[in-house]
């Protein structure tokens, strides 16, 4: 496997960095997930202009230009002759000393790794998921805006080990009012009275692109989708549940908290958005 890093590309072995960065010492740094399908890498440029927002909110300056790093990512995937896959494109702030401040760190680490990537098990997309409600609450958007792609995911990695301990493969987290935030890498939507819901940002929620890709979908089959804070009942009550991010795509939810969504089935609406989702996935982006 090549990795890109800093403008080259290396064998897997060689693609190495300073223990003193920052991104090892402190999560300082940013990235996105991607995929890429039938040779498309599907929405890059709002990967990329998510990250240079998300830097731009921890005031790392990014150390190439946007067309700089949409080439190295398409050039990323060739190389390592892909067609169908994921791609992690990571920024650290770079090295510095052993304090807290960034002082002195740098110059930024850009690193991008392709490779093929199965999140769930296909079995999870015909029969539904199931989920759970853990502890550990999403931080408060006050804190960090979860806009901000950092790369620190200690909250997240915990409720998904809180999760896996009692036989869940995903966790549903909370916020600190107790409202849905987001699953542990996922956005999660209901389906009520023939609408769809989905929490709102200051929820908690990342600013997910395929999110907003749903969201668009659902509008084009006249399907209202409104934002807006939903708990725990909300889910428990609802006709239809599903998750939505980059890696698990469209993924149905068939029950919360050890109770039933709607017949315990993925829902007619849930599959109808899973199929156009996956048709129009190679459409939408950048051919290599």
């Amino acid at each position: 496997m090549k990795i890109y890093l800093n403008g080259d590309y290396v064998d897997e072995d060689n693609a190495k960095v300073s223990v003193f960065d920052h991104g090892l010492l402190y999560g300082d740094g940013v990235f996105e997930g991607i995929r890429l399908y039938e040779g498309c890498v599907y929405k890059l440029e709002e990967h990329l202009e998510r990250l240079e927002y998300s830097a731009k909110a921890i005031l790392l300056d990014l150390p190439i230009k946007r067309e700089e790093l949409r080439e190295a990512v398409c050039e990323t995937c060739r190389r390592n002759d892909l067609s169908n896959g994921y791609v992690r494109l990571v920024v650290t702030r770079g090295p510095g000393h052993l304090g807290l401040t960034p002082d002195g760190c740098g110059p930024p680490n850009v690193i991008i790794i392709a490779d093929e990537i199965q999140l769930y098990p296909e079995e999870f997309y015909e029969n539904g998921l199931k989920i759970i409600s853990v502890p550990t609450r999403r931080i408060n958007s006050s804190a960090l805006p979860p806009a901000v792609k950092s790369l620190n995911y200690l909250n997240n990695i915990l409720a998904k080990i809180e999760a896996k301990r009692v036989g869940f493969q995903e966790a549903l987290m909370l916020n600190d009012k107790g409202e849905i935030a987001e699953c542990t890498g996922d956005n999660v939507f209901i389906l009520a009275k023939g609408r769809l819901f989905t929490p709102p940002l200051d929820s908690g929620s990342l600013r997910g692109i395929t999110r907003a890709a749903v969201m668009d979908i659902a509008a084009g089959l006249g399907i209202p989708c409104q934002e807006q804070p939903l708990t725990r009942y909300d889910l428990w009550t609802s006709d239809e549940c599903f998750l939505t991010g980059t890696a698990a795509e469209v993924i149905p939810c068939v029950e919360v908290d050890h109770r039933q969504v709607g017949d315990g089935r993925p829902g007619k609406v849930t599959r109808e958005l899973i199929a156009l989702f996956r048709q129009k996935a190679n459409t939408d982006g950048i051919r290599l």
